[in-house]
């Protein structure tokens, strides 16, 4: 998805090309048809070959992912997720991502109540 939502659009081929570590072709085109089963892209025929779009906005689908991965792997806890957010990336923050961070809480502390 990542390579569609940076492109707009992208063959098998080319999406195959840009991951790094790359699986077989099969299974991208595999993960291309669920993708389009679920209603997440579509595809074009363009010189015999499919071009794959996106159909959800990037913004859906990462709110779409975070719910998954907060249920699946947090019980739905959005603070133990950013506790492990923290733990492993807080060495790559910057002070300033630290204030924008505390904004944000504070303006989700405010909102919430």
């Amino acid at each position: 998805m990542d390579v569609l939502y940076r492109h707009g659009k992208a063959s098998a081929a080319e999406i195959l090309a840009e991951i790094p570590d790359p699986p077989s072709y099969s299974a991208v085109r595999a993960m291309l048809r669920v993708l389009e089963d679920k209603g997440h892209i579509r595809h074009e025929e363009k010189e015999l070959r499919y071009i794959y779009l996106p159909v959800v906005n990037r913004e859906k689908a990462r709110r779409s992912a975070v719910s998954h991965l907060l249920h699946t792997f947090f019980d739905g806890s959005a603070e133990q997720a950013v506790a492990t957010l923290l733990h492993v990336s807080a060495r790559d923050l910057k002070p300033e991502d630290f204030d924008r961070l505390a904004a944000l809480i504070e303006q989700a502390r405010k909102e919430g109540r």
